[in-house]
């Protein structure tokens, strides 16, 4: 049931693109620091919200990557990727991962998964990939997975919501 507070009046696109930014920032989302590897092995990583599950079986995940992101040639030329979805202590890391820099691991502890991928120490959850396809999106592109392996640490996850970073509440 609607009611006077709850409506609203519809706004163009084209308009206001700012406002499908803030109607997007509505959806609660968990954070994630995608990481894959680069040059010589190298560690790559990058902050992301843009995660979701697929399917069960087989076991798919999928996530996005803007098109002129810095580390595009890297996840586009390894054909593995780990989700560390980040716990509700992480916020530092995610700032971390979120701001361009030449190094983003610096300080940061992690071990190598599948294929030398890093893996977050400290990550709520970790789901480890092989990328099975590419699919443009837009000014994204999209990365759907095959999870190889997955660990789960049971703490609160990190959420992002309305441009701010949000503590869970308690279950309903």
């Amino acid at each position: 049931m609607m009611n006077a507070h709850t409506r609203q009046t519809p706004v163009e696109l084209d308009a206001d693109p700012r406002a499908l930014r803030d109607v997007l920032g509505q959806f609660a989302t968990g954070v994630t620091v995608i990481t894959t590897t680069g040059e010589n092995g190298a560690p790559i990583g990058m902050a992301a919200n843009s995660f979701a599950s697929v399917s069960l079986d087989p076991p798919l995940v999928v996530w996005s990557l803007a098109l002129k992101a810095p580390s595009l040639s890297a996840f586009r030329r390894s054909g593995t990727f780990a989700i560390n979805v980040l716990c509700d202590q992480s916020k530092d890391l995610a700032m971390q991962f979120s701001r361009p820099s030449p190094d983003k691991f610096a300080g940061i502890e992690w071990s190598a998964g599948v294929d030398g991928c890093p893996v977050l120490d400290g990550a709520a959850a970790v789901l480890q990939c092989r990328t099975q396809s590419r699919i443009p999106g837009g000014d994204h592109e999209m990365y759907l997975g095959r999870v190889i392996q997955f660990t789960n640490a049971g703490k609160r996850p990190l959420i992002f919501h309305q441009g701010s970073f949000a503590e869970i509440g308690t279950a309903l």
